[in-house]
């Protein structure tokens, strides 16, 4: 892709972005997520693979229906309170649609479907983003209009796709696959705590966007597609590889790294609520993603060649270390003993 038109993709999903964060009246946000989707779009069909540009096109069906829902939901709202301003949608049927639009635009359960196949055709860069960037203006209107939405319809949303997440991501041999599998799950664990701590569903999605930037990047930096390529990164990248291992276990919420902090803080949060079944059930589904973390741990650092996988073992590479990838991997692993500190900034 032409390097000009890359940047002016880039600056438009900033724009994007800026715009549905930081306004007040639901036609911006509404602009603002239409900008968002436009400016992805080019970067999930540029390698002009049919797979590319089926994964561009469902992409774009789905969010322009999560779009219109949006719209939806909010005149409603203005009908009938003649509020268009973000925090004072009060109507139940608008803040029912605008869950479900929401829900659409995020990839949580029931409307996971597009997620796991739009990723396994994007490249591994554009992945990233819409793993985490193009969830942020989604998440920031669930953070906005948290007070009014219906918390029995997201713990619902929130069980099912931590279940789902975890179940469906079992048996995925294709690593963007897999990837998209976990963040369905971990999108469950921001659901279901958003009515009750908004602060703590960002503070979940701001640690959770760190350890998948350091997954997606170091996959990238390895070329990593497949669990039949990861298998043989080890000779290629020992420290990459095992940096990776950390940042996977910390995905999967294991003490002492970053990754347990949100899923701590959230249970105990659940508790104080007064709903111990259900912090009990999404902390025993998350075992379903521990296990294909796991495999993904195993295949990159324990599994050694030569095996039976038919695959062309990779040479050596002596490319320089990767300062963002150093960067996020220590954030990714390190930062629960500082846990006193954030929770006091939040």
């Amino acid at each position: 892709m032409n390097p000009q038109a890359k940047l002016g993709f880039t600056t438009s999903l900033l724009l994007g972005t800026t715009i549905t964060i930081s306004s007040n009246h639901w036609i911006l946000a509404w602009t603002g997520l239409e900008i968002n989707t436009l400016a992805i779009l080019p970067l999930i069909s540029k390698s002009h693979h049919p797979r590319a540009v089926e994964a561009a096109t469902k992409y774009f069906l789905v969010q322009a229906a999560a779009s219109a829902l949006l719209l939806f939901s909010s005149m409603t709202n203005a009908w009938y309170t003649g509020q268009w301003d973000i925090t004072q949608l009060t109507h139940p049927t608008s803040c029912l649609i605008l869950t479900s639009a929401i829900a659409i635009k995020l990839g949580l359960v029931p409307f996971h479907f597009w997620f796991p196949e739009v990723l396994q055709g994007s490249p591994l860069t554009t992945g990233l983003l819409l793993s985490t960037a193009m969830k942020f203006p989604p998440i920031t209107l669930l953070f906005m209009t948290s007070q009014s939405l219906n918390s029995t319809l997201l713990t619902t949303m929130a069980i099912l796709s931590a279940a789902l997440g975890g179940w469906m991501g079992l048996n995925q041999t294709q690593t963007r696959k897999i990837l998209a599998f976990s963040s369905i799950s971990h999108l469950g664990w921001m659901a279901i705590i958003i009515t009750y701590s908004p602060k703590l569903a960002l503070l979940n999605f701001y640690l959770y966007t760190l350890m998948t930037a350091a997954v997606f990047l170091t996959m990238d930096s390895m070329k990593v597609l497949k669990l039949s390529t990861l298998m043989t990164s080890w000779t290629k990248s020992p420290a990459l590889s095992t940096t990776l291992l950390l940042t996977l276990l910390s995905l999967a919420g294991l003490p002492p790294l970053t990754g347990f902090l949100p899923k701590w803080l959230i249970i105990q949060e659940l508790t104080k609520q007064e709903m111990p079944l259900m912090a009990t059930a999404i902390s025993l589904l998350s075992l379903l993603s521990l296990f294909f973390y796991l495999r993904l741990a195993y295949c990159s650092t324990i599994t050694l060649p030569p095996h039976t996988t038919n695959h062309m073992k990779r040479w050596h590479t002596h490319k320089p270390v990767n300062t963002q990838i150093a960067i996020l991997t220590t954030l990714s692993i390190m930062l629960l003993p500082i846990s006193p500190i954030i929770l006091t900034i939040m």
